[in-house]
């Protein structure tokens, strides 16, 4: 999917890309696998706003996605695919020999009128659905379980893929799109083939319209603010912190940069094997 991009007739348009949407073929959801999204405003059931930078932006739908894919057997046709204004990726209709139409990510190389299959002994085909251990190694694969039967929850926006490296003892260990080595039971269910949507990494906003489409307002900078209303505001000219060095915090005083996020008793990560950044773990 190629990107457009415009002639600077306008400050904003030196900058600005769009995604060109050749690849839709439906321009409206399926009414039955959609459902009504409630905007917030950044607000949660006392009318009190938790989260900033929240508010305004397009009407959207939710498209309830099949990431289970768990009708096992069931020829499926590709009937169409769309646009979800809510993720990266494209959809893909699915038209069952049944009647029944589901939702999947769009991979690359899908087309209307391919036929797909879910189950352990479907082909290891592009858009096909199997359990790790039938997924011949070395294959690129996306929308990945983490726990048998609870659906897909890695690898699903555009352009993701990860490699599946080995088997051994009932885990598969698969290399995901940030460097990180896992191991992941092989009973979990993965899609062949590559997420669609590869150039979205290149779409360019270029003006700020364009993020308050997406509900996203403007958030002033800490160090602009004064010192009542941030840790880092005050301060004579540009200073951070008061006119003193301090390190960059959160309007609650939370270090905002270079702090580790990630827990270090959680439970999942003796299934990781190589860290994002090349770090061994080690086996407990």
């Amino acid at each position: 999917m190629p990107v457009k991009t415009f002639r600077p007739l306008t400050p904003s348009l030196r900058y600005v890309t769009f995604a060109d949407f050749s690849d839709i073929t439906k321009s409206k959801p399926e009414k039955s696998l959609v459902e009504i999204r409630k905007k917030t405003g950044g607000r949660n059931h006392y009318g009190r706003a938790t989260a900033r930078g929240i508010g305004g932006g397009h009407k959207q739908k939710i498209r309830l996605v099949d990431f289970r894919r768990n009708k096992h057997g069931v020829e499926a046709t590709v009937s169409a695919i769309e646009y979800d204004p809510m993720r990266s990726a494209r959809l893909a209709l699915l038209q069952y020999k049944d009647g029944e139409k589901r939702y999947i990510i769009a991979p690359v190389g899908i087309q209307v009128g391919r036929k797909l299959l879910s189950g352990p002994m479907a082909p290891p085909e592009i858009g096909n659905c199997l359990p790790l251990k039938s997924i011949p190694l070395a294959s690129a694969i996306h929308c990945i379980e983490i726990v048998p039967g609870r659906g897909a929850q890695m690898v699903r926006s555009a352009g993701g893929a990860a490699t599946l490296m080995s088997r051994d003892e009932g885990y598969a260990q698969v290399r995901l799109p940030s460097g990180e080595i896992r191991r992941i039971n092989e009973e979990c269910y993965a899609t062949i083939g590559q997420v669609g949507n590869t150039e979205h990494e290149n779409v360019i906003l270029g003006k700020a319209g364009r993020s308050r489409h997406r509900g996203i307002r403007p958030i002033t900078r800490g160090v602009a603010r004064n010192p009542v209303d941030h840790p880092n505001g005050g301060g004579q000219g540009k200073s951070k912190g008061g006119g003193g060095w301090q390190q960059l915090t959160s309007p609650w005083g939370l270090l905002a940069k270079g702090g580790k996020t990630r827990n270090k008793r959680k439970l999942s990560n003796r299934f990781i094997v190589v860290q994002r950044n090349g770090l061994v773990m080690k086996n407990k």
